[in-house]
């Protein structure tokens, strides 16, 4: 897990877990960036054996931050990535990768023009990381009409042939689940509200693959200062009652988990 710490959002901190629910530290105060804050992390362990970090530099940035680690302890900032969209860019949020079908590397972050957020898919140009498309919208998953919010926080995830976007809806501060046969979309919510029972308000839904089979969310209730997980074997469609991790609420904030089961080059729930 990367996370930043609740009690500085400069600090990334990064813990490993052998069974998902017990976390210990790998070292709490792995990451500071020169400038900026290290908001919302997210960890990607790549084919070329380094582990790649993306993370909100800035409230009101048009860029998202970029490091890389061989041992998850010591990290080494990398340029930033820019947003290449058009107009006047108010704020590049919550980044996640997302591990394609195809293989390929993509980032999915909430973009807005100050008038809600609405998630984007940037993707690699090459197996180095270095060079990016530029940001598309998800179709489907935005603002609502004057006044919205829109949706932030986007995790894709794949499975059974579809993709399966949980973003927090930011009108209700509830994660909500939409689906479509691609990455881009067109999506549409199956599950909105409080669905699942996780309650709210939440943010930074986190996905992995269990080993048995499965899949749990991790679920940053911030507003309580406490971090929670819930697990799913139907599909998505029914989850446990939601618990708490131990010895990580009001350490950290907006984590993500990447499950390692020997293969690189994924950090989401897909299958």
């Amino acid at each position: 897990m990367t996370a930043f710490r609740a009690d500085s959002d400069s600090t990334l901190a990064v813990y490993e877990s052998a069974d998902g629910t017990w976390f210990t530290p790998v070292a709490e105060r792995a990451y500071m960036p020169a400038v900026g804050v290290v908001r919302d992390p997210s960890v990607l362990w790549h084919t070329d054996g380094w582990y790649y970090l993306t993370y909100t530099s800035a409230a009101d940035a048009t860029s998202i931050g970029m490091a890389r680690s061989r041992n998850r302890i010591d990290w080494t900032a990398l340029p930033p990535v820019p947003m290449l969209v058009p107009g006047r860019l108010e704020g590049t949020w919550a980044p996640e990768w997302y591990s394609g079908a195809d293989g390929r590397v993509g980032i999915v972050v909430s973009l807005t023009w100050g008038y809600g957020f609405t998630p984007h898919l940037l993707t690699a140009r090459g197996p180095a990381l270095s060079v990016w498309s530029p940001p598309i919208p998800l179709l489907g998953i935005g603002p609502c009409g004057p006044g919205s919010l829109g949706y932030i926080d986007a995790e894709l995830v794949r499975f059974g042939g579809r993709v399966y976007a949980f973003v927090k809806n930011e009108d209700t501060k509830l994660v909500e689940l939409a689906v479509a046969g691609h990455p881009l979309g067109p999506y549409r919510f199956v599950a909105k509200g409080d669905w699942a029972g996780w309650g709210g308000p939440l943010e930074g839904p986190s996905v992995v693959v269990l080993p048995g089979g499965g899949h749990r969310i991790y679920l940053d209730a911030y507003t309580e200062g406490r971090y929670l997980y819930s697990d799913s074997y139907d599909g998505f469609r029914t989850w446990s009652a939601p618990a708490e991790l131990p010895g990580l609420s009001g350490v950290v904030r907006h984590g993500t988990v990447l499950a390692e089961f020997g293969s690189a080059a994924t950090s989401d729930g897909s299958e």
